[in-house]
């Protein structure tokens, strides 16, 4: 499993994707996905409409994952600023898919 980093508050203010993962290293499924899958779809909506407490409270932490730090790591990738959108979206979906239970997105 990818780890949860740990993030400081400039990051939380400013965006960092220090921890993204590198495009090669993001399954294609990922890639180019057009929001036909969950984890775009959620990213999808976070970055342009943001999410609701209620999107918020239907997703599961896999065992050992931080609910919360999971959720304000990839808010930090999606508030910077680089790289492409396309990195940003496909690295942050990888990242629900590592850290969340499947789920449906509506």
């Amino acid at each position: 499993m990818f780890p949860v980093p740990e993030v400081t508050a400039l990051d939380i203010a400013f965006g960092n994707i220090g921890h993204l993962p590198k495009w090669e290293d993001i399954p294609e499924k990922f890639k180019n996905a057009n929001r036909l899958i969950p984890e775009t779809k959620l990213i999808s909506d976070w970055f342009f409409k943001g999410l609701k407490e209620e999107q918020i409270a239907k997703l599961t932490p896999k065992p050992g994952v931080d609910k919360n730090k999971a959720l304000i790591a990839i808010q930090c990738i999606l508030r910077s600023f680089e790289p492409k959108h396309e990195h940003k979206e496909a690295g942050a979906a990888f990242m629900v898919s590592e850290w969340f239970e499947e789920f449906k997105w509506e």
